[in-house]
């Protein structure tokens, strides 16, 4: 089995992380297939919907540092290890405009907890754990976590996980506004499917240009973002996806907008 694996199926695609005897700790050629999988998703005009998950009840432990043990680089090596090579997975979900769902159960920790941040939507498990651990290790967070958790949670009560490394539960993960949803660990992927599939069946452009609107609006002063929305809107407003979805909810049709 390869340690990452990805499927689509009935227009949602999943990435598994499948390294469970080492908590879905992950490579640098996971990291290569993580970022390979996205860009395809990407690109494939089946896909609406992009669910990451990990095997073995844990989503992601951060990089396998067992992989870098006793290697000695220079500060412009160091750099580049990440910016050639994990980087390449946040870079990648920057790009994507379709609805990303990470479902977490166990631990998800360092890197695994920033992987989780840059999905759109998370639903954890029960037994969900999250961690910032860099600082046990004398490190800083070093995939996005200083700019990803505050803008989830807050500025101070980002500090206290990033300074402290402490584990965060999945109550509290919810209570803080770290996840979405908490299901029990053998209801998770049922209850992440049964989401991802209502957003499959929504309008996939407007999907997509919501999205985009989103985050372009979290740039912008709000007169630049109504300029871009009223953009958007001329654009949407001549799609067939626009149309089929008005005139069904006009006839009122039974169920969700489906076509493609």
């Amino acid at each position: 089995m390869a340690d990452l694996e990805y499927t689509v199926r009935d227009t949602i695609a999943t990435i598994l992380l499948n390294r469970p005897a080492r908590k879905n700790a992950f490579t640098i050629e996971m990291v290569h297939a993580w970022a390979d999988a996205l860009i395809e998703a990407q690109r494939d005009p089946e896909v609406r919907v992009i669910v990451i998950t990990g095997a073995g009840g844990s989503f992601c432990s951060g990089v396998d540092l067992s992989t870098f043990k006793g290697e000695q680089r220079a500060p412009l090596a160091e750099k580049e290890l990440l910016t050639r090579n994990v980087h390449r997975v946040a870079l990648a979900l920057e790009d994507v405009d379709k609805p990303v769902i990470a479902a977490v159960s166990g631990p998800a920790v360092g890197a695994g907890m920033d992987m989780a941040l840059l999905c759109d939507l998370r639903f954890g498990g029960r037994s969900a754990r999250f961690s910032e651990g860099y600082i046990k290790v004398g490190l800083v967070p070093g995939d996005g976590g200083c700019w990803l958790l505050p803008r989830a949670v807050g500025t101070s009560t980002a500090l206290r996980m990033l300074w402290t490394g402490d584990f965060v539960g999945a109550d509290e993960a919810l209570r803080i506004g770290l996840v979405d949803e908490v299901h029990e660990d053998d209801a998770l992927l049922d209850a992440t499917y049964a989401y991802a599939r209502r957003l499959a069946e929504r309008p996939p452009v407007a999907i997509r240009t919501i999205k985009r609107a989103v985050r372009q609006g979290a740039r912008h002063d709000l007169r630049t973002a109504l300029d871009l929305i009223s953009s958007h809107m001329a654009v949407i407003t001549s799609t067939e996806d626009s149309a089929e979805a008005f005139a069904a909810f006009q006839e009122k049709r039974p169920g969700h907008y489906t076509g493609s």
